[in-house]
């Protein structure tokens, strides 16, 4: 379900997705909250192209980091490429 940053309160949380269009931000909102899972949303930059990279607003999902790698799994298993885990070069 998604929840507001007073939710988590001072809680760690991870990056698991960028959503760069409206349409797969919404898809993947309806997928988190039928399935249960307490997820932060907000909008925030990116950088998108590869040879004219130009700044883009995308929506970035965060669950709290001791369910972070459960959350990738579960995005895998549905055919989403989840960000990274800190550290890791790609999930």
């Amino acid at each position: 379900m998604r929840r507001d940053g007073e939710f988590f309160e001072d809680r760690e949380l991870d990056l698991i997705y960028i959503g760069k269009r409206l349409a797969e931000a919404k898809a993947l909102e309806e997928l988190l909250t039928e399935a249960g899972w307490d997820y932060y949303v907000e909008p925030d930059e990116y950088r998108g192209g590869f040879l004219f990279a130009t700044q883009r607003t995308g929506a970035f999902f965060y669950v709290l980091i001791e369910r972070a790698a459960e959350a990738r799994e579960f995005l895998l298993a549905r055919g989403y490429k989840p960000q990274a885990a800190a550290g890791e070069k790609d999930a």
